[in-house]
């Protein structure tokens, strides 16, 4: 009777957008429109999977309520960072490798091997990988932004932090709503969703919403043949469907179904500094290959021109269906069973200019041979109730993944000469060119002798002089592997009331996790002749050229031209267990004030580098990464003020992560190392503020972060050989962790009479610097910024029809989302010590430097309706 009295009933502000034990959103949307919050009391939240007052939560959570979203303009997670302090969102080469980071950890790169350190869980199933979270999100209830480890109640792979996503569920009461929104670059979207009763027991919820954009670039297409002349753009619908059973006074059934489809061109990069290979790359493609070097080879103004000769298109598809069932057991002394069941398939196809220039040297098609799939079962159980001390919960999780990943890699037109450019220049290892004879291109000689072996030079036509080394268009590699894990996990989380003012929170969860993998790495057609060539001769090379000759083999077998990957079968299995859990203590000194200390272990599960990996040119004998580990400690205050009218938190964090999983571009394939130690300390603090002036409202927040690399050397890789390309790493701050993040927003909504409303909201964000690159190279540095976004609103009291004016990134900020090292166009660690004992010396930096930017201002008008 009282979970299914509590459903049908009309909800209070005390009770938004939660029911027992986590049965997200039913309250909130049987009822008629809620009213505002205006005191901090009404601020409920499930971060300990029951529903609790924010200020009774001793963890730091960010809770962001519906009027919150909507002001800002959040429609998906790259959206939420604007109002979340320590915390950034970025994508790279695709939108499938999206990254969420809090307090400067996270889990980057374009590999589905790895998991995410931030999980995603949206009404109550775990996503496990963030760019799940990169589209429409639909009618948002509220969103909780838990930081640090969350593993004991949330699963595997949350060391850093957890986003949880409640939506809004079916109602008994009918409803409409809709709404239409058009803005600059053409942008285009419609919404709408319709609510009610299919009985006196059964609700049912349809949303559904169709966006599209032109993109934020302009493309110079090069050599061709690429047409589209924009990039970034916005193409894609969604629809969700869900339904609501209250069979009896004591069980609800909630099922959603959602289907999600992307069509569109990302991701291009633009030069931020353009050096030694401009020539060449320019002389190749006519003087449309990238944008021309500034003096000195410094840094380029910004700019949204981009160079690509080869398509971006993308296609992203999401699917999925969870059955969400609580039941009160009344001989159990008024405990709630809960199981949520999921099955979900999300799937990428993806093209990609490799080379991120106009001329045609290396590429990827969106044909099927490049993307990933990754289908995922989930099961949890947990039961949960509650005694006069204690509030106790125990559980079972288990979740069966599978991931395809399909990789292809062909030659253009000009890889062949480009190729005999590196060697000819000596880029291609940082050193000092090959001596080379008159009138010819990409010789190998030394004192002006052709080197033995070879006979001849490779030439601009992709031949070579009376002999068959060079590199075919259209030759490549098409590599595919497949990954199987499964998981099982066993948790309880409880609470020991001790006193009135005194609580002790213990949570444990050992989880059990096994993967295996089995791939085939294949060249195409006849790829592997000039490595094997180069290979044959080696000796004889090796005599004329000495240790230049290294830098040849090296250069000529990159990894997707390497022999050695030669129908290569890959097949491995591993399997490990892990402890994680916590202990909190909070103790509250009056109405209005409690402190609280935890200790929290978290885990991030082991996983396979599903890439071409190779040492020299001597394939990695194993993908396998070890898992991560964090000890986290936090100590923290909160306090609800004047009258319950304001909320003030404050949290010092101090956070260990053993074995961090970075993943890095090298420059010819990403690697995943394992950074010995990462700690990440500092201050949290979040204010809010509902002012005596009727519908004004304040939220903000701060977080200091010191998040550095402990001290090592490459004998404390896994793979010693990556200390060069990783030796700025060591003590140093890490990337996407700027010492201050500060966000604020204001609210202001009322009636003006009439039966008229008016409303203004802003939202901004201010990021001290901080570096953009994984491997810490100053050019990747990200001054400090700002983003502001902002709406204006006019409508009906009743909400029937709404008008807004909205902007985002107000003030235009120019500013890097992620910098990279531009494909085979210069060196920026050098191969051996230089004489100051480092691997980077600026003096000898000859890369060329690439970007994917934020978003510039956006601006445009929406009108929504409701009945």
């Amino acid at each position: 009777m009282r979970l299914h009295n509590l459903l049908r009933s009309t909800a209070s502000a005390a009770v938004v957008g939660a029911v027992v034990f986590g049965f997200a959103g039913a309250a909130s949307a049987q009822s008629t429109p809620q009213p505002a919050q205006t005191t901090v009391d009404d601020i409920i939240v499930t971060a300990q999977k029951r529903e609790q007052n924010l200020q009774d939560v001793p963890i730091v959570v960010t809770t962001l309520s519906q009027e919150t979203l909507e002001g800002a303009g959040v429609h998906d997670i790259k959206d939420l960072q604007i109002l979340t302090p320590g915390m950034t969102v970025t994508s790279t080469s695709s939108e499938a490798s999206t990254t969420v980071r809090i307090r400067g950890v996270g889990t980057v790169g374009d590999n589905p091997g790895l998991e995410s350190s931030v999980g995603v869980v949206i009404d109550g199933v775990y996503r496990s990988r963030n760019s799940v979270g990169f589209g429409d999100l639909g009618e948002m209830s509220r969103i909780e932004v838990l930081k640090g480890p969350q593993g004991t109640l949330f699963g595997k792979n949350t060391s850093a932090g957890v986003i949880n996503i409640l939506t809004e569920a079916p109602s008994f009461t009918p409803g409409f709503n809709g709404e239409v929104t058009a803005g600059n670059f053409d942008q285009f979207g419609v919404a709408a969703s319709v609510t009610g009763p299919l009985s006196d027991t059964l609700a049912m919820r349809l949303y559904a919403a169709r966006r599209v954009r032109d993109g934020f670039y302009d493309v110079n297409t090069g050599d061709g043949p690429r047409t589209q002349t924009h990039d970034a753009n916005q193409d894609f619908y969604t629809v969700r469907g869900q339904l609501l059973w209250l069979p009896n006074d004591s069980t609800s059934m909630r099922l959603i179904a959602d289907y999600s489809k992307r069509d569109e061109y990302c991701c291009v990069g633009v030069q931020l500094r353009t050096a030694s290979t401009y020539p060449f790359i320019d002389g190749l493609s006519a003087g449309t290959g990238q944008t021309p070097p500034a003096a000195g080879n410094g840094p380029l103004p910004f700019s949204r021109t981009a160079y690509a000769n080869r398509d971006t298109g993308q296609s992203v598809e999401d699917k999925g269906v969870s059955l969400e069932i609580n039941v009160d057991l009344q001989g159990f002394g008024g405990a709630t069973l809960t199981s949520v069941t999921s099955a979900r398939d999300w799937a990428s196809t993806l093209g990609q200019d490799v080379d991120y220039t106009g001329a045609d040297i290396a590429y990827r098609v969106n044909d099927g041979d490049y993307g990933y799939q990754v289908k995922n079962l989930t099961q949890e159980f947990r039961l949960a109730g509650a005694t006069d001390s204690v509030d106790w919960l125990i559980g079972l999780f288990a979740t069966k993944e599978d991931i395809d990943r399909t990789d292809s890699w062909y030659f253009g037109a000009d890889y062949t000469p480009f190729l005999s450019f590196l060697l000819s220049a000596g880029l291609a290892g940082g050193g000092a060119p090959f001596p080379i004879s008159p009138g010819t291109i990409g010789c190998y000689t030394a004192v002006g002798q052709t080197a033995p072996g070879l006979g001849n030079c490779l030439t601009t036509g992709g031949a070579v002089n009376g002999g068959g080394i060079g590199f075919t268009v259209g030759q490549g590699y098409r590599d595919a592997y497949e990954q199987g894990s499964t998981s099982f996990a066993v948790f309880t989380n409880n609470s020991w009331h001790v006193t009135d003012a005194f609580d002790i929170t213990l949570g444990l969860r050992y989880t059990m996790d096994d993967k295996s993998l089995d791939g085939l790495q294949d060249n195409i057609n006849g790829n592997s002749n000039t490595c094997n060539a180069t290979l044959a001769n080696a000796g004889a090379i090796g005599g004329v050229l000495g240790a230049n000759a290294a830098t040849i083999f090296g250069t000529i077998c990159l990894p997707w031209a390497n022999s050695a990957f030669e129908n290569r079968t890959v097949a491995e299995d591993f399997d490990d267990g892990e402890l994680s859990g916590t202990i909190k203590a909070s103790y509250r000194l009056n109405d209005s004030v409690m402190v609280y200390g935890s200790y929290a272990r978290g885990y991030k599960s082991f996983g396979y580098n599903l890439d071409r990996v190779q040492s020299g040119i001597t394939p990695a004998a194993s993908l396998l990464f070890p898992s991560e580990v964090v000890d986290s400690y936090e100590a923290g205050i909160k306090t609800t003020l004047f009258n319950r009218t304001v909320l003030l938190n404050a949290t010092y964090f101090d956070q260990t992560f053993t074995d961090f999983q970075l993943n890095t571009f090298l420059g010819t394939a990403f690697v995943v190392e394992s950074i010995p130690e990462l700690t990440s300390r500092g201050v949290d603090a979040d204010f809010l503020w509902f002012t005596p002036v009727e519908g004004l409202s304040f939220q903000g927040g701060v977080t200091y972060t010191d998040a550095q690399y402990g001290n090592f050397t490459a004998a404390d890789l896994t793979s010693p050989g990556n200390f060069p390309q990783l030796s700025l790493l060591p003590g140093a701050r890490a990337s996407f962790a700027p010492e201050w993040s500060a966000t604020g927003s204001v609210n202001f909504d009322r009636s003006i009479g009439n039966g008229l409303r008016f409303g203004i909201s802003l939202a901004a964000k201010y990021s001290t610097d901080y570096n953009t690159g994984s491997d810490l190279l100053p050019y990747k540095q990200q001054d400090d910024m700002a983003i502001l976004n902002g709406r204006v609103t006019f409508g009906a009291d009743d909400d029937r029809w709404v008008f807004e004016i909205w902007g985002q990134n107000l003030t235009d900020e120019e500013y890097v989302q992620v910098a990279y090292n531009a494909p085979l166009q210069g060196s920026a660690f050098q191969k051996t010590v230089q004489p100051n004992g480092t691997y980077f010396n600026p003096a000898l930096d000859t890369q060329t430097y690439d970007a994917f930017l934020g978003q510039p201002r956006t601006y445009g008008m929406t009108l929504r309706l409701k009945y």
